[in-house]
C-alpha cells in the first residue's frame, strides 16, 4: 500500500472539508477556500478530525492517484491555514525589481524590462535594500500555484554557474564552475 497515501491528514480546527457532487472536495479555512476535484475512484471519508483516502484495488494507477490526492488535500489544508510563501532574490549588477499592484517589473539585464503579471489569487512583495540583492516574495493560499509563479519568474534569467547571476529562491545554492584556464 503507499506509505503517503495511507497517512491520514489531520484536520486542524477552523477548516472544514466537504465532499460535493461529482467528487468535488472543498477545503475552507481562515485565509480562504481551495478546490479540488478528486477522480471517482478514490473515496474520501472525514471522521474524527482526520481525512483518510482509499483505493479500490492495487492497479498502478490507483496506487498513484492515492499518493497524489493525499499529498493535494495535505497541501490545501495547510494552505488555507498557514498560507505558502516563496521568496526569490536577484543576483546581479543593475537588476532591480519594484511592484505596481500585482504587476511586477522586472530589470534583468536585458535591452528591456520585463512586465509580469501576477495572478490575483497570490500577493507579491518586494524590497531593495542597500548593499544588498533585491528580493521578491510571493504568498498565496495555493502551493501549487505559488510554486508555479515562483518557478516561471526565476526561468525569466536562471542562475548561471559561471557569475552566479541570475534570480534565485532564497536560501538556494548555485553550484559553481571554473572559468577557462588563463593561457599556457
Amino acid at each position: 500500500m503507499s506509505r503517503i497515501g495511507k497517512q491520514p491528514v489531520l484536520v486542524p480546527a477552523g477548516v472544514t472539508i466537504s465532499v460535493g457532487k461529482d467528487n468535488l472536495l472543498t477545503v475552507k479555512g481562515p485565509k480562504g477556500e481551495l478546490k479540488q476535484l478528486i477522480d471517482r475512484d478514490i473515496t474520501v471519508e472525514v471522521k474524527d478530525g482526520q481525512l483518510q483516502l482509499t483505493r479500490p484495488t492495487d492497479q498502478i494507477r490507483h496506487r498513484a492517484l492515492h499518493g497524489l490526492y493525499r499529498s493535494l488535500i495535505a497541501n490545501m489544508v495547510a494552505g488555507v491555514m498557514e498560507g505558502v510563501k516563496k521568496n526569490l532574490e536577484l543576483v546581479g549588477v543593475g537588476f532591480k525589481a519594484s511592484n505596481q499592484g500585482n504587476l511586477l517589473d522586472l530589470s534583468l539585464g536585458f535591452s528591456h524590462n520585463i512586465i509580469f503579471e501576477i495572478p490575483k489569487e497570490l500577493t507579491v512583495k518586494t524590497t531593495q535594500e542597500k548593499g544588498e540583492n533585491p528580493k521578491i516574495f510571493l504568498e498565496g493560499i495555493d502551493k501549487q500555484l505559488v510554486g508555479q509563479v515562483a518557478a516561471k519568474i526565476r526561468g525569466l534569467r536562471k542562475p548561471e554557474p559561471y557569475k552566479g547571476k541570475g534570480v534565485r529562491y532564497a536560501g538556494e545554492v548555485v553550484r559553481r564552475k571554473a572559468g577557462k584556464a588563463a593561457g599556457k
